[in-house]
């Protein structure tokens, strides 16, 4: 009797929650169908966009590189598999990731202390597959880095040989020519290549990786394609873009190449600020050269001081492509430490 009791008391609560139970999930399926429906439509939107090279070059006249940036993103997310891991997390490629299967080129110990500038982008999605797209995979020139390279090794050149100008100005042509090959050799392009990722997102193929000297050909050749890309794909500032991303990579690599005769004022004017008597500056090696290639060396030189109650304070470290150059460089940066220098002035001031 309780249990008849107990079964007719709670059966319209039960039909109640089934009722509410069966609402909810309709009105999830509902939603769920409305989602999809709006991500399949903005999935059709963003690819009509990026249909065609020209569509894209026409939308982005009027809506600008970021958002264009935005949308190619934005299709290649979609064009993922539905099961692959987080988008967020996914890298932004278009060729397979390539095994590192042959050793690297080690870049100089100086440099990789420098931190790498940020990498600008390039906004058309169709010339970014074709910069890491080799001529051999490719039968279509357009879809290959074949033509880009030639012209983003003639931009790099162009941009090589401006700054050297315009930074080192008492430079002769000659030496502009040794520093400006050091610059743009493909040894160099390739290391710039293999610290921002190049080797891994290129589709060559497969025995390229396995030749070392071919592979550093290849991945200095993507390199001077990705300049092209960045500068065609963005006409109102791709050039400064690019032109400023090389120049922050060199800087560390022409770090006292043009130190002149006539310039040699740093040494000069250390000792008439620190000098007095008994009171010694030593300038030492503080590393061996820097082979460079075509006869060229990098040397590396500190200053130190003894006297005014020091023992080998180091005051500064200088390079340069010899040693007179790189010990000005060093005295050089010593003045730069304004409040050291300070401080030994006025213990030379108090000894007086």
């Amino acid at each position: 009797m309780d249990s008849k009791r107990k079964s007719s008391c709670t059966s319209p609560a039960n039909h109640q929650y089934k009722r509410v139970k069966e609402r909810s999930t309709k009105v999830l399926s509902v939603k769920q169908d409305e989602a999809r429906s709006r991500l399949d439509l903005l999935r059709k939107l963003v690819r009509e966009i990026n249909d065609s090279h020209q569509s894209f070059q026409h939308h982005a006249a009027e809506a600008g590189s970021d958002i264009m940036l935005a949308t190619a993103e934005l299709d290649k997310a979609f064009r993922l598999p539905r099961n692959s891991p987080s988008l967020l997390a996914s890298p932004s490629i278009y060729c397979p990731e390539k095994p590192r299967e042959i050793s690297e080129e080690a870049s100089s110990g100086h440099e990789r202390e420098h931190s790498l500038p940020k990498l600008p982008p390039i906004v058309d999605p169709f010339l970014e597959k074709a910069v890491f797209t080799h001529p051999g995979v490719s039968n279509d020139t357009k879809g290959s880095y074949d033509r880009l390279e030639i012209l983003g090794d003639a931009y790099i050149e162009l941009m090589a040989t401006k700054l050297i100008w315009n930074r080192f100005q008492e430079l002769p042509s000659g030496r502009i020519s040794q520093i400006r090959e050091l610059l743009v050799k493909n040894e160099t392009l390739s290391e710039y290549a293999t610290s921002y990722g190049f080797d891994r997102r290129a589709s060559v193929p497969h025995d390229y990786l396995t030749q070392p000297r071919r592979w550093t050909k290849t991945k200095g050749d993507i390199f001077e394609a990705y300049v092209a890309a960045i500068i065609l794909s963005d006409q109102a500032n791709g050039y400064r873009q690019a032109e400023e991303w090389l120049t922050q990579l060199w800087l560390p690599k022409i770090a006292g190449f043009g130190v002149q005769a006539s310039d040699m004022q740093g040494k000069e004017a250390l000792a008439k600020q620190i000098m007095g008597k008994g009171i010694k500056l030593k300038y030492v090696d503080e590393k061996p050269p820097l082979q460079l290639g075509r006869g060229m060396q990098r040397f590396f030189i500190g200053v130190y001081l003894t006297g005014w109650g020091w023992t080998s304070k180091h005051l500064g470290s200088g390079q340069g492509l010899n040693k007179t150059a790189a010990g000005d460089e060093a005295a050089r940066q010593a003045l730069l430490n304004e409040s050291l220098i300070n401080e030994i002035v006025a213990k030379k001031k108090a000894c007086r």
